[in-house]
């Protein structure tokens, strides 16, 4: 099963020799899905339509002398928006004429606001909605936002894991693939962090006195688009509290979402998947894969496995590897079923 590298371009790949490269290269020591997504330019502006079959034709067995009825497939047109999150950083020209490196003092400077910006985005992937926050891009859990145990729907890809309340938490099985998931950004720009020497500015501090500082502006343009649902799952309503106390199987969760999941099938179509959980399930799956009572009580249990993906070692479930993302929350409102 792929996982990582292969001949996918990486959003890192696609900076580096650039001027962002660097930046690229500090994001993802923060933010473990930059290791797997990959960047796709949008074929409309700031936006990225595609098609999604929704529906095969029909067919029928032929006679002698009788026509063949005409059928086509269904498709449903989707449009994928973008959108940008910024920052600007500055430092003290008295400051940077002091300092031995005046560039990496600058860079230093703008760690933070990068990193917030990682946040934002890696939370963006799982949790924004552009029905409530227009100006944001769409995630993953607007569009995997309810389960049923009804095949071929979106919705059975959703994975109940049982919690009711407001203390719940998601692991999520992601394909990254121009078939199946990829972040977008805007025709004829660079995907990831753009950014911009704005000079020596003059500014005022809180009492309204001026002084002159180096200013850097970035702009990360970003969107996603899902097309083809069927490369995803989600184990939803994981409940918190109950995870902590060791009543969840987790397992038997992930196992339930491995199987809804196309890209297991090897269908020919070049993938790479990820398995993405917070730490605090990170841990309680490993103490479950260590539990000797259930690995005697469980002789068919698939643990954790270790593997090295481009000279990374890296936990695995069944040949997928599992990336650790404090993005993901211990406190997300339980799913609904589906209507």
């Amino acid at each position: 099963m792929a996982t990582i590298g292969n001949s996918f371009p990486q959003l890192i790949d696609m900076h580096k020799g650039s001027t962002e490269g660097s930046v690229v290269e500090l994001l993802s020591q923060q933010n473990p899905i930059l290791d797997d997504a990959i960047a796709t330019e949008c074929n409309m502006g700031a936006s990225h339509r595609h098609m999604i079959r929704t529906g095969l034709p029909s067919v029928a067995w032929g006679r002698l002398y009788q026509g063949v009825p005409q059928s086509k497939a269904t498709m449903q047109q989707v449009d994928d928006t973008t959108g940008f999150v910024e920052a600007m950083s500055g430092v003290d020209v008295r400051l940077l004429k002091l300092a031995p490196d005046p560039a990496k003092e600058r860079l230093t400077s703008a760690a933070p606001f990068m990193e917030a910006m990682n946040q934002e985005v890696a939370t963006g992937i799982f949790y924004h909605n552009t029905e409530t926050t227009p100006e944001k891009f769409k995630g993953l859990s607007a569009r995997y936002s309810s389960y049923s145990d009804t095949r071929g729907t979106i919705a059975n890809q959703v994975v109940n894991g049982g919690g009711t309340g407001s203390d719940n938490t998601s692991i999520w099985f992601v394909t990254w693939g121009d078939h199946a998931s990829s972040l977008i950004y805007p025709k004829g720009t660079k995907a990831g962090v753009s950014h911009e020497d704005k000079g020596e500015q003059r500014v005022l501090d809180e009492s309204g006195q001026p002084y002159f500082r180096k200013e850097d502006y970035w702009c990360w343009h970003v969107g996603m688009f899902v097309k083809d649902w069927r490369y995803n799952a989600r184990v939803a309503n994981i409940d918190v509290s109950n995870m902590l106390a060791g009543s969840v199987d987790l397992w038997a969760l992930m196992r339930k979402a491995y199987y809804r999941l196309q890209s297991r099938r090897r269908d020919g179509v070049a993938s790479r998947i990820a398995i993405y959980m917070n730490r605090d399930v990170l841990e309680i799956l490993d103490v479950q894969s260590s539990d000797r009572s259930l690995l005697a009580a469980n002789p068919n249990y698939t643990g954790l496995t270790h593997m090295t993906v481009e000279g990374k070692e890296v936990r695995a479930y069944r040949g997928i590897p599992i990336r650790e993302t404090d993005a993901i929350l211990n406190t997300e409102a339980a799913v609904p079923v589906a209507p």
